[in-house]
């Protein structure tokens, strides 16, 4: 597991590019350690990075390294609150501060299975750095809202994109797309990240179908760190999971369900 220095390192924007609603933020980072795919990072803007009358600051946001290429680490936003709308608003040159990668990453598949890559809006993030270091070619299924959304798909290789009002690909839940793909060929292991609704009925059906299933969740987080357990989740059999720190990827058996507070914006 790659480990994060324990402090937060002042970094300079390179570049920022759009996809449909998205915005894909480049951040030089030429001394920080290399990520595994479904890590994360703590992010803050070095500047006007607080709100209201007295600018009272803003917790950090996580988010998913959704790319390593050269010494730069990339992150999908979606301006979705004030947090991410500040940082969608960083362009080249300014600067952020940067705590990571932190948490547990994806597990790759044993020789034999057929990965099988879910994602929903922002969540697919950590697949496509997950793509970018498997061995042998994945299915990817992606569902997003509509069709300026689905434009992110351009994140990943040879998507099958799924919206939800139809306007682009298979009209429908990208949930509808799995069941069909696990129907064709049981023998693989599917890797998800998306909204809460979406990873719940990945796990449901990879349940049912015995199918091993590694969910990225995602949690509002004040520390990253494991301290404040701002982000658990229910542990089937009892107990709580952190997931900052005992994930964010989790084993799909270690949970009876996702909370509706463990899923990426939908």
């Amino acid at each position: 597991m790659s480990r994060a220095p324990l402090h937060r390192r002042l970094l300079t924007v390179s570049g920022v590019d759009r996809l449909g609603s998205y915005l894909v933020v480049r951040v030089d980072d030429p001394g920080g350690p290399q990520p595994e795919p479904g890590q994360f990072a703590m992010l803050a803007a070095s500047e006007r990075w607080g709100g209201g009358e007295d600018e009272r600051p803003y917790l950090s946001r996580a988010f998913s390294v959704a790319r390593r290429r050269g010494s730069e680490s990339h992150f999908l936003l979606e301006d979705v609150g004030p947090g991410s709308r500040r940082l969608s608003e960083l362009r080249a040159g300014e600067r952020l501060w940067m705590l990571g990668p932190l948490g547990r990453g994806f597990t790759a598949p044993s020789a034999g299975r057929r990965a099988i890559l879910v994602g929903g809006g922002v969540g697919i993030a950590p697949l496509a750095i997950l793509q970018d270091t498997l061995e042998q070619d994945a299915t990817v299924l992606l569902g997003f809202r509509d069709r300026e959304r689905a434009e992110g798909a351009a994140l990943l290789d040879a998507a099958i994109v799924a919206t939800d009002d139809g306007s682009s690909g298979h009209h429908g839940l990208v949930t509808d797309l799995l069941a069909q793909e696990i129907e064709r060929d049981p023998a693989a292991v599917v890797y998800a990240c998306g909204p809460a609704g979406m990873l719940e009925g990945v796990r449901a059906i990879c349940e049912v179908g015995a199918v091993p299933a590694q969910l990225a969740l995602e949690a509002g987080m004040a520390c990253g760190f494991g301290a404040c357990f701002g982000c658990v989740v229910p542990r089937r059999g009892g107990g709580y999971l952190r997931v900052c720190v005992d994930g964010p990827v989790i084993d799909a058996a270690e949970l009876d369900h996702v909370d509706a507070h463990a899923g990426a914006p939908a």
